[in-house]
């Protein structure tokens, strides 16, 4: 034990986990270890014959359990991003101990006492506690011992179908992919592109994690185009039933701790705090969303000359925009010409340089030293330390840019150490992007992935800039629907001129973009929102359905439960599919999103409201950047997100600059 570089605190700047010398058999007894420590430091504190007070037990809480806290980060970092087969086999192991663990300290009725018994006066010490208290009484702290006994149940069995789930998605993702055996049938994607996929003589373009594949906006061969969306919408099938089970589980949980759903239990700890303030905004934005799309559906049956199909959308609707931006005064043929890729334009390394740390920068004060002396858990993994404007350090950014079959998809934030005054700690925050790895030659990125790259560095930012003395509430320890403003907030200056013109250059001449893209890149063109708004709001429906099921309801078919749920809604057009179905919304079934996808567009109310603002402000200054940074981002979840946000904005939010943005006025 003595040897295993999990047990003592890293020795690294900021205590980076020490990767170079973690092997897979340090995990298991490292969490063995963790927890065995922390259950006793739980007993010491219930134990300790003084009155409760900050000190003895809610600091003595906080400090409790770093062994655990370091072997966590340092592994469901691996579990999401090179998940081996020896970390599967881990993964399953050790998940359920995890919620096991978990409901022994949060079912622990002596500590809850003497949490309950702690008194003070002091703002952000008051607040921590009462979350405290409230991660209690909602993980069963109130309940009888045989209400415990099943609830305990209930959470290991969750943890352990949740982890099924997600290791049977990303064995999807690759197993049911695109395979053909002739590259001309992949017409339309760059010849980088198809060399990238090619594998032992056939071609293999794996499932990512959206419904709508990238490469639908590209092939040229419709009845390719066709298999690829069915691959898509059919993945994992075998999830179904372990989605049915889980949401079932989740509503016999949700009863027992007094709420007649698992949605009416997960937005009661959320800003929206009731079930009818989410209803009531998602009716509000179906209807426009769904005539929106149906015109931007006749508008492309139009142009291909036959009433289209879910899998010609994107294709014919990369033509409409391209016509768009011609008409608005595009390139002219000379530019289009030379710039018929987009991605020539923003190179990885340029677009976070240039453009995401220069935003930050410019903002924040803050500035970037790469140390290739630290390294990541994969060698892709690259380190970056961070300095405040005094020059003072402010932490580390790890960031890891490419896709692989280890990987999970999507796109995400997490830490190794939150920032913490108490334990005198600063943050480690790294980034996860699936970007599809070149043949050879530099890495482009499509304007999504250059969108995806901001809007992940407005969460690593919230981690960052955290200056809260308990790690509790550091960084994005916020509720769910507030936790996607701030990294909403932060995809503005993507486009934001003086950024674009500093990382959009052609990764070979480092001649500047053309005006014409630039104007692609920056239009306010509502063409499109229609098929956005309606995808993103169908799943959310379905993640809404799935959890407001009652304890006692019986679902039988996913597929007809699905159907049901969306034509319930109004939202039933055949053209538009969710952006994730069932089977592989890791969201909700394999994540911590469960009735919490509305929050992207709740959250957008509040960054829509935003960036108005630092637009009213003069836009890129350091005085809005510090003005955002100390109401907000530094405050993490120290606070009443609400209270910070009209600290910041002077007001309550507005939803019409959503609405305007949306086109769904």
């Amino acid at each position: 034990m003595a040897e295993n570089p999990l047990i003592s605190p890293s020795t690294l700047p900021f205590q980076l986990p020490p990767f170079a010398e973690i092997r897979d058999e340090h995990f298991l007894p490292a969490f063995e270890r963790g927890m065995a420590e922390h259950l006793a430091e739980i007993d010491a504190i219930v134990a300790d014959p003084r009155p409760p007070d900050v000190a003895n037990t809610l600091e003595a809480l906080e400090r409790a359990g770093r062994v655990l806290h370091r072997a966590a980060a340092a592994f469901f970092a691996v579990v999401a991003s090179h998940s081996t087969d020896a970390i599967r086999a881990l993964e399953v192991e050790i998940s359920p101990r995890l919620s096991a663990h978990g409901d022994a300290i949060h079912m622990n009725r002596g500590l809850y006492e003497r949490l309950r018994a702690v008194e003070t006066t002091d703002p952000e010490e008051a607040w921590t506690l009462a979350r405290y208290l409230l991660d209690f009484t909602r993980a069963g702290a109130d309940l009888s011992d045989a209400d415990q006994a099943r609830l305990r149940d209930l959470n290991q069995e969750l943890s352990r179908l949740s982890t099924t789930f997600r290791q049977a998605l990303l064995e999807a993702s690759t197993a049911e992919a695109l395979v053909v055996d002739d590259p001309v049938l992949l017409d339309g994607l760059s010849p980088s592109a198809i060399a990238a996929i090619e594998d032992d003589g056939v071609y293999r373009l794996p499932l990512l994690n959206f419904t709508n594949q990238p490469a639908l906006a590209e092939l040229t061969n419709r009845d390719v185009r066709r298999q690829l969306y069915e691959l898509s919408v059919n993945r994992a099938a075998g999830n179904k039933d372990l989605a049915i089970r889980m949401a079932s589980l989740r509503a016999e949980r949700a009863r027992l701790l007094g709420y007649p759903t698992h949605a009416a239990y997960s937005v009661a700890d959320q800003t929206a705090s009731t079930v009818e303030a989410v209803e009531e905004m998602l009716a509000r934005l179906s209807g426009p969303a769904v005539a929106n799309a149906r015109r931007e559906a006749e508008q492309l049956s139009e142009r291909a000359g036959f009433p289209i199909e879910p899998w010609d959308w994107a294709f014919y609707a990369e033509q409409e925009r391209a016509e768009r931006t011609a008409v608005a005064g595009g390139p002219d043929e000379a530019d289009a010409e030379a710039s018929a890729d987009l991605r020539s334009y923003f190179e990885l390394d340029r677009v976070y340089v240039d453009g995401v740390f220069r935003a930050a920068t410019d903002l924040y004060g803050l500035t970037f030293a790469e140390r290739d002396d630290l390294p990541g858990y994969h060698a892709d993994v690259r380190t970056f330390e961070v300095f405040d404007a005094d020059g003072s350090p402010r932490g580390l950014f790890l960031r890891d840019a490419y896709a692989r079959p280890t990987k999970r998809g999507g796109a995400w934030m997490s830490s190794f150490v939150d920032q913490s005054h108490l334990l005198d700690e600063l943050p480690v925050v790294i980034n996860n992007l699936n970007i599809t790895r070149p043949v050879s030659g530099p890495t482009l990125l499509t304007a999504d992935e250059v969108n995806t790259a901001f809007h992940e560095f407005g969460h690593a930012l919230h981690g960052l800039l955290s200056d809260v003395r308990f790690p509790r509430v550091s960084g994005t320890s916020v509720p769910r629907d507030f936790v996607e403003f701030p990294s909403q907030v932060n995809e503005m200056w993507m486009s934001w001129p003086e950024v674009l013109s500093s990382y959009a250059r052609h990764h070979t001449t480092g001649a500047p973009m053309p005006a014409g893209l630039v104007d692609e890149v920056t239009s306010t063109d509502t063409f499109g929102e229609g098929f956005a708004t309606l995808e993103y709001l169908k799943a959310t429906l379905l993640d809404w359905a799935w959890h407001s099921i009652g304890a006692d309801d019986v679902v039988d078919d996913a597929d007809a439960f699905e159907a049901a749920a969306l034509q319930a809604a109004g939202v039933d057009f055949a053209l538009v599919g969710p952006r994730y179905r069932t089977s592989y919304f890791a969201h909700i079934f394999g994540g911590g999103y469960a009735a919490g996808y509305y929050s992207y567009i709740w959250s957008e109310v509040l960054d829509a409201d935003t960036v108005e603002w630092f637009k009213e402000n003069g836009g890129l200054t350091r005085d809005n950047g510090d003005h955002f940074r100390r109401t907000l981002l530094a405050r993490g979840g120290s606070r009443d997100p609400m209270d910070a946000f009209r600290e910041f904005r002077g007001r309550d939010p507005r939803i019409e600059p959503l609405l305007e943005r949306r086109n769904l006025t």
